[in-house]
């Protein structure tokens, strides 16, 4: 379900104050509680003269896709649930669930991942591991035989997985375990339910371990996770135990060096978009850790986890591609993550939000040349990069001290008589520098290129974690 968004210091007063002091180890500590009650941790003092832009000065799009599993139509089964949770009183759990089909088919699956394939559409792809509380996908789905379940998780492997991160959307989406029995607590209430109140109050460490449960269920089928999908309100008045609980069990399972996790989005106004790092620690030592917040941009306007009628594209992009909520955050030059929810993207057989989703990266396309469609993973990654690699500029050399490796690692600084640029990633070791190859159009940056503007250049090289140095001459 649609992600709430929750009232938030802006972009620059979270940067402003975990920038707000400088300590002798060159880092710059927000010991005070900042956005949404999280604290950004450890920032490096940086060199003002280098600016790091986004990867290959291009700018990030991706797609959310949330409710999804293998097999089952998790709007049909959670439906009721909610309807019971709310004792009947809330008319949003009043649908015709029981006309709705109980499976979204391998096929349409394979049919919707070809297509991002062959338009080089990249994102997440929620997997919830106990869909509703009809099965576990690592053991049974009632309903289905164990064949027909081997082959639709041996779909998202083959199909989703080279271009969309998984996440479990919790366990259920529906009602919240016991994790001694795997079954679900008896009282059906809102206070019981993943969707609502149950993170209220708790620790880190227990939302954590109820993580831990359902990303070892994806491990336990082979699906690597980098991150987590909240589903409806989890976490809401929970945000920094969320965070840190994100970082425990990604690490834990999968030891991922940058978790991260999908909560927010904005869908109007002028709040930023941007990834937040969070938690950044140990940035100078052998341990380095953050987590990410991944944040998207738009509304379900594809026809929502519950069926309802779109709102088409022209809330994205309109057909003269001038407007609409993705062209607004990409002229800003922000991450465009837009959100579909996989059941409202099946729409019952009638597919009314693929179709939808279709003719946005259609128009995508056409409006824009300087899209970089990238998984969350990779998101999270690069902007950990971007705001916690020391850079420090002597002469005609920048030097970088990463905490994490990162490829496609963008710069841009001043270098008027640089007519040769050269990238050492272990200047330690005495390996040999590798020069870069120029390309006369920024437009044709790649990993391994540099483009030169006036008296700017901009660099795009590979970012190895530790110590390296971009030099010209």
């Amino acid at each position: 379900m649609t992600p709430r968004p929750a009232p938030a210091l802006t972009r620059r007063e979270f940067l402003g104050r975990s920038a707000a002091a400088s300590l002798g180890t060159g880092l710059a500590w927000a010991g005070a509680p900042t956005l949404w009650a999280q604290s950004a941790g450890d920032r490096p003092v940086r060199d003002g003269s280098v600016a790091v832009l986004n990867p290959r000065d291009r700018v990030p799009v991706s797609i959310i896709i949330d409710d999804s599993t293998c097999l089952v139509n998790l709007n049909r089964f959670a439906m009721p649930q909610f309807d019971e949770a709310f004792a009947g009183a809330n008319p949003s759990y009043k649908k015709p669930w029981r006309d709705w089909p109980s499976e979204i088919p391998d096929a349409f699956v394979r049919r919707f991942g070809t297509w991002a394939a062959e338009h080089g559409v990249k994102g997440k792809y929620s997997i919830v591991p106990q869909p509703a509380c009809v099965g576990r996908i690592d053991r049974l789905l009632p309903g289905w035989s164990g064949a027909e379940l081997a082959a639709s998780i041996r779909c998202v492997q083959e199909v989703m997985m080279p271009n969309w991160d998984i996440h479990p959307e919790m366990a259920t989406h529906t009602r919240v375990l016991d994790l001694k029995t795997g079954h679900p607590y008896p009282e059906i209430s809102t206070r019981w339910m993943e969707n609502w109140e149950w993170t209220t109050g708790r620790s880190a460490d227990e939302i954590a371990d109820y993580m831990r449960y359902a990303l070892n269920i994806l491990k336990n089928v082979g699906l690597h996770c980098d991150g987590i999908t909240t589903p409806g309100s989890f976490g809401n008045k929970a945000l920094p135990q969320l965070a840190q609980a994100t970082f425990q069990s990604v690490r834990d399972v999968f030891g991922t060096p940058v978790p991260h996790y999908f909560r927010h989005l904005y869908d109007k106004g002028e709040q930023s978009v941007a990834p937040r790092v969070e938690y950044a620690s140990g940035l100078d030592g052998p341990d380095p850790r953050c987590v990410v917040s991944i944040i998207g941009c738009t509304g379900d306007w594809t026809g929502g986890w519950d069926c309802s009628t779109p709102e088409g594209p022209d809330r994205f992009i309109t057909a003269d591609l001038q407007s609409g909520r993705m062209v607004e955050i990409i002229q800003r030059g922000e991450p465009a993550l837009m959100l579909a929810h996989w059941t409202g993207v099946y729409w019952n057989g009638q597919e009314l939000g693929f179709r939808i989703l279709q003719t946005v990266v259609d128009r995508l396309h056409q409006r824009f040349q300087n899209l970089v469609w990238m998984k969350q993973s990779a998101i999270a990654t690069y902007w950990a990069a971007r705001e916690l690699t020391r850079l420090t500029r002597s002469g005609n050399s920048v030097r970088l001290d990463a905490p994490f490796s990162c490829p496609e690692f963008t710069l841009r600084f001043s270098a008027p008589a640089a007519r040769r640029i050269q990238l050492d990633s272990n200047p330690a070791a005495g390996s040999a520098p590798r020069v870069l190859r120029e390309v006369t159009n920024s437009s044709n940056l790649t990993e391994g290129t540099w483009h030169r503007a006036g008296e700017s250049v901009t660099v795009c090289a590979p970012l190895s974690r530790g110590q390296s140095k971009i030099s010209w001459s």
